[in-house]
């Protein structure tokens, strides 16, 4: 069996970045790895809530984050901002007020900037909410599978593998199913690939969605 890694830690230096950037001392790392993740929950449950209803997608590519010693910046790298900032400005503050409610940051500022992105469907989390939301609604799973490789194509990527595994269509015996177009070299350390998993419930049970996007190579 090939043992997998994750593409993403695996090309950390060469093809891909950090997403959160900061420094702490070993006593305190803990701490500031439970704040990142309270910042995204919190960020993540506020754009469900307050995000009207297209077609299952929240749109958030991925968060940033980065801390200084007086300041914590959070980028959001959203699809569709006009979905959340649309008919109220102030939305962006009230998240503010949410996040450092949040996390208890006393004596430090919180900034929030948006930033959109110019092919949402070229991007794993958002493809991975779309199926998502298809699987939810009960269409079948190739229908969806297939669907998302014409939303990636559109973006201009090189190739896109998604693998969806779980009790598929109800059945009782769980297993995995994948679908392939293009490229994806895996092995390739300097090919940048995009990839996320995510989990969905639906009625029969969860079900786990990968997706594997190459999205150029470095000469």
């Amino acid at each position: 069996m090939g043992q997998k890694i994750n593409p993403l830690g695996f090309r950390l230096g060469t093809t891909q970045s950090h997403h959160s950037l900061w420094f702490a001392q070993p006593k305190n790392y803990s701490e500031g790895l439970q704040e990142d993740q309270k910042i995204r929950n919190c960020i993540k449950n506020y754009v469900q809530k307050n995000m009207r209803i297209y077609s299952g997608v929240e749109g958030i590519a991925q968060i940033e984050i980065q801390k200084r010693i007086d300041l914590i910046q959070v980028i959001i790298y959203i699809g569709f901002p006009k979905l959340l900032i649309e008919n109220r400005p102030q939305r962006i503050e009230e998240l503010q007020m949410n996040v450092q409610k949040e996390i208890n940051c006393v004596n430090r500022k919180l900034n929030i900037a948006i930033r959109r992105i110019a092919n949402p469907y070229g991007h794993p989390n958002i493809l991975a909410e779309f199926i998502a939301g298809q699987l939810k609604n009960r269409v079948s799973f190739r229908k969806a599978m297939k669907k998302a490789i014409e939303l990636t194509e559109q973006a201009d990527t090189k190739g896109i593998q998604v693998q969806i595994a779980g009790r598929i269509d109800g059945k009782e015996i769980a297993r995995v199913e994948w679908i392939r177009e293009g490229r994806v070299p895996l092995q390739t350390i300097g090919a940048k690939i995009d990839y996320c998993s995510y989990t969905v419930r639906t009625i029969y049970g969860v079900l786990g969605i990968k997706i594997w996007i190459f999205v150029d190579e470095e000469k």
